[in-house]
């Protein structure tokens, strides 16, 4: 090879390298543009819708509801004897009542008004008495019950009281079951207590009463309140005791008695109030079977439970009927939105001493 044409080859060869290098920049520089103009941005954190609020508010329970519940209230007496226990449908009731009967055992009255479950068993039912009309009568209820006492047969003829008696004059709207024994054993549901009371034609038009309601309930706006997460309430006999439990999570009392969870036997649930109330009034005994009279009339002390804590309040017979709750000053109680559960114990010994909590570790 000659000297010309081995510096034309050199310079040649040259020339591409200097080409081949500035395809390799030219293919970087378009690369990592690529790469800055296709990096996806950051995400943005979605915040979660809120809930729609529902339209209708429960008169008994502040909570939402689809449609507007209107149905006047059913008062449904409730056997509370150990052989009667766990009852049907006591966690659907909007308020549930609990009084002494005969020999130191209590009844339950449960309020029904807003709850749709109405194909639901409740019972088992037993008899009536007055102040458990009483009962009934503040909430301008439809009274279903087996029996009463002569002075209650007395008031609910005399005065022509709206009522669905499974003895006398709503058999048919009733059933006895066989897994219990008679009397621990009559049940009914929503729907033919309902069915009953539009065939008697007692009035549905009947303005359904309201509690007053805020999602703080009163005892987070008042000085003076107590810790309270472990309550104990005595009726009169040594051996039934009615417990609640704070649930933080849920901010519920979950009822026990004697220690065992008191469940409803249709869906197997701890009943859970979010307002308990205690309150003290006079208690008579009529006769040689026990029948008792109770002031319902008078007012007097009372204790509020609501979110792990304790105030002192009064109850009160209101002008429109209806057993009330007060503050010291004289203020209507504002309940937290769900269930509650209203005691009512012997003013003889006094309140203090039929009701005990639990507070920072030591007893109240």
């Amino acid at each position: 090879m000659n000297n010309r044409l081995r510096t034309s080859l050199a310079t040649l060869l040259a020339a591409s390298l200097l080409v081949a290098a500035a395809c390799s920049e030219a293919k970087d520089a378009v690369t990592n543009v690529n790469q800055e103009t296709t990096t996806a941005p950051t995400a943005m954190a979605t915040p979660s819708p809120s809930p729609t609020p529902l339209p209708y508010i429960a008169p008994l329970t502040g909570l939402g509801l689809e449609q507007e519940a209107k149905s006047r209230p059913l008062a449904v007496m409730i056997n509370n004897f150990s052989a009667a226990r766990p009852q049907s449908g006591l966690s659907q009731a909007d308020v549930l009542w609990e009084v002494l009967a005969e020999g130191g055992i209590t009844r339950l009255v449960a309020i029904f008004q807003s709850a749709d479950t109405m194909t639901d068993t409740i019972g088992p039912i037993r008899s009536n008495r007055k102040y458990l009309i009483g009962i009934a009568d503040s909430y301008g209820a439809i009274m279903a019950h087996a029996g009463g006492s002569p002075e209650a047969y007395g008031i609910l003829q005399k005065q022509g009281k709206p009522y669905l008696d499974e003895i006398t004059n709503a058999g048919s709207y009733f059933w006895r079951s066989k897994d219990r024994k008679a009397p621990h054993n009559l049940y009914s549901t929503q729907e033919k207590l309902r069915e009953g009371a539009a065939k008697k034609k007692y009035d549905e038009n009947v303005p359904v009463p309201v509690y007053k309601f805020s999602p703080n309930g009163s005892i987070m706006e008042q000085a003076g309140t107590t810790e309270a997460r472990d309550i104990t309430i005595n009726f009169l006999m040594d051996n039934y005791k009615v417990g609640y439990q704070y649930d933080e999570t849920s901010g519920l009392y979950k009822r026990s008695i004697n220690g065992e969870p008191h469940i409803d036997l249709n869906n197997n649930e701890t009943l859970s109030a979010a307002n308990l109330i205690v309150f003290e009034t006079g208690h008579k005994t009529l006769d040689n079977v026990g029948r008792l009279s109770v002031d319902l009339e008078s007012g007097g002390e009372a204790y509020l439970f609501q979110k792990g804590k304790k105030m002192d309040i009064d109850w009160v017979s209101a002008p429109d009927g209806m057993i009330r709750f007060a503050t010291k000053d004289g203020a209507e109680i504002a309940l937290v939105p769900g269930h509650t559960f209203i005691h009512v114990v012997p003013n003889k010994p006094a309140l203090a001493e039929h009701v005990e909590w639990v507070q920072s570790g030591r007893a109240g």
